[in-house]
């Protein structure tokens, strides 16, 4: 086989770097191709990475731009040049030579040497060098072509990796949470941690190609695979509370959140599932002191209504039969004034418990603000009289309706009204209008107290708040009444809010209500002037085993003309009324024994007293109270202290058996 001859190079400047014509061409025969005939410019150009060409002995015959543009060096400081005198010896490598003089002359095949050496030029880096060597005819001469691949920075990619690869496996190991690996196509497992085998009881083993429903965490199978569809679609699911079945049949509380993430090419699913059954249960026990502590609130609040009912009847019958001397008079302005604050301060520490439990139902229907407003005004009257403050009220000429709780509206303003009374000096100035404005009924109570600090303001509606600096503590209150008036107001659609020019300065709450639409107002007529009730004389039974409130009542029922008996126990009131069926019977209910329900009960069944008055006068005011004191046959209810006109009023209801009307 012939070849046409090839141009030859320029002969090397240095004179010691001579060598024999290259051969430009040479020759190879394999039995399954017969003999091929190879240029090195095609060899050369079909290698992409630096290549240099050398002949048998190690001179460089020629090399490629990638070597030169690489090493920065030109052909003529390299070819012909002896190989480990290049760059003045950078290529004088152990690896090397052990490569080119003792490997390579004893195998032709390729091979790969991977050597670590700095070069004057690139640095410290790390190549890749492949060998092969090309026989010439005969087996003889020949050359060998070097490849040199700088694989640097992927070595320090791949290293990079497998220490990250490292960590994520320790961090896996040792972490605290549960981890589960999910394929994302199948859903099932394929890796778990050892911190999840702790917390369900089975072996990595077991876990491993099962899915989730398997392990206990979605029993229902079709839920399971509707929430994986749903976990493919979005990429992210989260339970904050997933109770899973442990291997033993144990229950445990979970926080599980998943994600999907596609790690070379395959979608998996990472799940992390923390243990939150300890926090469940200081949640549970936080739930069960609650509990608790709404029953002592309720047991309290029974507890101590009992002696301020005595201590308010007692103030009644003082005022019927004491003598109507000044200090008499005084004695019982305090006692009566004293209880109603005792009352109020009672009422407000269930009423913060029950709106905070959302126990607190409103009976929402039209309502006439004036009608609050003076409501407010009575119940607050003791309070700012005995501190001699002069209160100006201002109302619109129209008629001012909102949708709202009447009882709960008139809590509010008097509660704001008190706070003013509280917190000013005596002889003070109090001011509170009505308004409408626009879509509002706007409420304003002034005063010229002691003010709030500016720094206050934004704390003053919370609980247990108080302004600093009152001029009288023991009028101070829990700090509970404007959290009341915050949550009243705004369960009625309304807003509330505080202004002072600080401390010294004296303050404003202005309260805003959504007004009702005209196309909502009830009608309204001029009442026809009603003449005042007389009550009938009536059978009344007394039944409570707290004998000095017992006793009041009686007393003070008699001086209104009634025919009273009084009971201390169950047995003893029903033995009476056996006797004598009463027409009323007001009936205490947390009494031993036998408690009052169980009185109504009998009375109604055993006794056939279907007619009469059946009124729980009660410490325990709560609405599931009421509800159970109606299933046990209980007319009405009515909270102690009892207000003696709201007696009168239960005594005067029509359709009642008793005799003439009595003068009360």
């Amino acid at each position: 086989m012939s070849t046409d001859p090839v141009p030859q190079r320029q002969p090397m400047k240095q004179p010691d770097a001579r060598v024999d014509e290259p051969e430009e061409v040479l020759r190879v025969s394999r039995a399954d191709i017969g003999d091929v005939v190879i240029s090195t410019d095609d060899i050369v150009a079909t290698i992409r990475e630096p290549l240099l060409v050398l002949d048998a002995e190690l001179r460089v015959r020629t090399a490629n731009r990638a070597f030169y543009r690489e090493f920065r060096v030109t052909p003529a400081d390299t070819e012909g040049r002896f190989l480990y005198d290049l760059g003045d010896g950078q290529w004088d490598i152990p690896a090397l030579r052990i490569l080119l003089e003792e490997i390579l002359p004893q195998n032709t095949s390729m091979h790969d040497f991977e050597v670590e050496h700095t070069f004057p030029i690139l640095g410290c880096r790390t190549m890749l060098l492949n060998a092969r060597r090309i026989l010439g005819e005969g087996n003889r001469g020949g050359m060998i072509l070097l490849s040199i691949e700088d694989v640097t920075e992927r070595l320090r990619a791949s290293r990079a990796l497998t220490a990250s690869e490292l960590r994520y496996r320790r961090l896996f190991e040792t972490a605290q949470d549960a981890i589960l690996i999910l394929d994302g196509i199948t859903g099932k497992i394929i890796d778990s941690n050892p911190f999840l085998s702790n917390l369900l009881g089975y072996s990595e083993d077991e876990l491993r190609g099962k899915e989730l429903w398997e392990i206990g965490l979605f029993q229902d199978i079709d839920a399971n695979r509707a929430e994986f569809r749903q976990l493919q679609e979005n990429g992210y699911i989260r339970y904050e509370d997933l109770p899973l079945a442990t291997k033993d049949g144990r229950r445990v509380h979970v926080e599980f959140v998943s994600n999907v993430y596609a790690v070379e090419g395959r979608q998996v699913i990472q799940c992390n599932i923390r243990d939150i059954s300890d926090r469940k249960r200081a949640e549970e026990a936080l739930r069960q002191a609650d509990i608790r502590k709404d029953e002592f609130l309720a047991l309290l609040a029974h507890e101590l209504r009992n002696p301020l009912a005595a201590l308010r009847s007692a103030a009644e019958v003082m005022r019927l039969k004491g003598p109507k001397d000044a200090v008499a008079e005084q004695a019982h302005d305090v006692v009566e004034r004293q209880v109603q604050l005792l009352t109020r301060l009672v009422d407000d520490l269930l009423d913060v418990s029950r709106i905070s439990r959302g126990k607190v139902t409103l009976q929402l229907e039209p309502v006439n603000m004036a009608a609050v407003v003076a409501r407010a005004v009575e119940i607050s009257r003791p309070l700012i009289d005995a501190r001699s403050h002069y209160l100006e009220v201002s109302l619109p000429e129209q008629l001012a309706w909102v949708e709202g709780d009447a009882t709960r509206l008139a809590q509010v303003l008097s509660n704001l009204l008190n706070n003013a009374a509280k917190y000013t000096e005596n002889r003070g100035h109090i001011d509170l209008s009505l308004e409408a404005s626009g879509a509002e009924a706007v409420i304003r109570v002034r005063d010229t107290g002691v003010g709030i600090a500016a720094g206050m303001l934004s704390h003053i509606f919370e609980m247990f708040t108080q302004v600093q600096g009152s001029v009288d503590r023991s009028e101070g209150g829990l700090g509970i009444g404007l959290t009341l008036v915050r949550s009243l107001v705004e369960m009625h659609g309304g807003s509330v809010a505080a202004h002072s020019e600080g401390a010294g300065r004296g303050s404003e709450f202005v309260v805003r209500l959504p007004l009702l639409r005209e196309a909502a107002l009830p009608a309204v007529a001029d009442p026809e002037p009603q003449p005042p009730r007389k009550v009938p004389v009536r059978r009344v039974l007394i039944v409570d085993d707290n004998k000095d409130a017992a006793d009041m009542l009686a007393m003070l029922l008699h001086g209104a003309g009634q025919e009273v008996r009084t009971a201390y126990d169950g047995p003893t009131a029903l033995d009476l009324a056996r006797k004598l069926p009463p027409n009323v019977v007001f009936l205490d209910i947390g009494m031993p024994g036998m408690d009052g329900l169980e009185v109504a009960r009998r009375l109604r069944q055993d006794l056939g007293l279907k007619e009469a008055l059946l009124v729980a006068l009660t410490g325990y005011g709560q609405d599931e109270d009421r509800r159970r004191f109606e299933e046990a046959g209980i007319n009405a209810h009515v909270v102690k202290p009892a207000d003696v006109r709201a007696l009168e009023r239960l005594l005067a209801r029509p359709g009642l058996a008793g005799q003439q009307p009595a003068d009360c």
